[in-house]
């Protein structure tokens, strides 16, 4: 995309992890943690997304030593190129995220997430040595999950099929793209995989369900964790699309860190496969068991608002996260309950706003 400056990257030469998408919420949190174990990072993104350009700042203050960043869009081959170049390995992140803008403009959608994604490995595959790379793709590939037969328990749906309501969804769930978006994210991940099997390129593929926590800015078309506690947060009415009892294994961006740098320190074991990335079953929770959460973390009642499903929504989504846990060496991740307090209280700090006391542990 033209109208950028690219920058020079201080760290260039120093071989270090290009994080593409690396001033976003996931991106930010991965670089600094491989900054602060004494990795070189250099941080591609386009500072599109609102709050990013504070994520970025934040990591140079930081880490100024170690982070690096150009200012560039996927659809900028030469620059993303250029970034590939001399990069050790790369997190692919940055992507058109929202099912709705891809409704509305599916060509953007399909050059940033799928075009971008192939000028990448095209990159990669043009070097020598192509560094590993491990993208992030989404539970979206599996589809809206239509052919499961669901009962409503409660505040919640719950899937028929015992399997899937013990383990949740697993990577031998077929794919099956709904939306523009599901199509470009589900392409991208099918040429990630077959990089590996026709080219020899080092990549892994980790299918993200829910994930939230600090340095996210949640929007009503992505991160509804964060979405609902900045409404609520704001006193501000949050809109519901559906009945509210879809239910979602969520996760906290720390245990998503653990595994892109457990998938990073493992891709010759790893290479060629898709894990399926969440909270599990032990953090599936409905919408409406977040939201009574939240209300109690602000101590006041939620102006809530209904509105019908939107297209390709899962009523339940769990991932299955045996494989990847065994494979990447995965710990047991953070109930969801602590790190919505956690992420609570980050939004509420950098608001100069104040939660529930009674809510909140000492």
């Amino acid at each position: 995309m033209t109208g950028h400056t690219t920058t020079p990257p201080a760290v260039t030469g120093r071989r270090p992890v290009l994080i593409t998408g690396g001033a976003g919420f996931i991106g930010s949190n991965l670089a600094d943690a491989l900054a602060a174990e004494g990795r070189d990072v250099l941080v591609y993104d386009a500072l599109l997304r609102p709050g990013v350009e504070a994520n970025l700042a934040w990591l140079k203050e930081r880490h100024p030593q170690r982070i690096s960043a150009v200012t560039a869009d996927l659809r900028d081959a030469g620059s993303l190129a250029a970034a590939a170049a001399e990069a050790s390995s790369v997190v692919h992140l940055a992507a058109q995220v929202a099912v709705t803008t891809s409704l509305t403009d599916p060509a953007a959608d399909f050059a940033v997430n799928l075009g971008g994604t192939l000028s990448l490995l095209e990159a990669l595959r043009r070097r020598p040595d192509p560094a590993p790379l491990v993208f992030a793709s989404t539970n979206k590939v599996y589809g809206d999950l239509a052919d499961l037969t669901y009962r409503r328990v409660g505040d919640a749906y719950a899937p028929e099929d015992p399997a899937i309501l013990a383990h949740g969804v697993g990577e031998d769930r077929p794919l099956d793209f709904h939306t523009p978006y599901g199509c470009s994210k589900g392409g991208a991940d099918q040429y990630v995989l077959d990089y590996a099997r026709s080219f020899s390129v080092p990549t892994c593929v980790l299918r993200m369900s829910c994930i939230y926590g600090p340095r996210q800015m949640g929007t009503e078309d992505q991160g509804w964790v964060a979405h609902f506690l900045i409404r609520a947060l704001e006193r501000e009415r949050i809109t519901v699309y559906g009945d509210g009892c879809q239910v979602r294994d969520v996760l906290d961006v720390g245990d998503a860190v653990a595994a892109y740098r457990a998938a990073l320190a493992r891709i010759g074991q790893v290479t060629g496969r898709a894990y399926n990335l969440g909270g599990g079953p032990a953090n599936a929770v409905s919408l409406r068991r977040v939201l009574a959460a939240i209300e109690g973390l602000v101590g006041h009642p939620l102006d809530l608002g209904f509105e019908e499903w939107r297209a390709g929504d899962q009523r339940y989504y769990v991932s299955d996260t045996r494989r990847a846990a065994a494979d990447l060496g995965l710990g047991a991740p953070l109930p969801w309950h602590r790190g919505l307090t956690r992420l609570a209280e980050w939004l509420a700090e950098s608001r100069g706003l104040r939660l529930n006391p009674r809510a909140v542990p000492a």
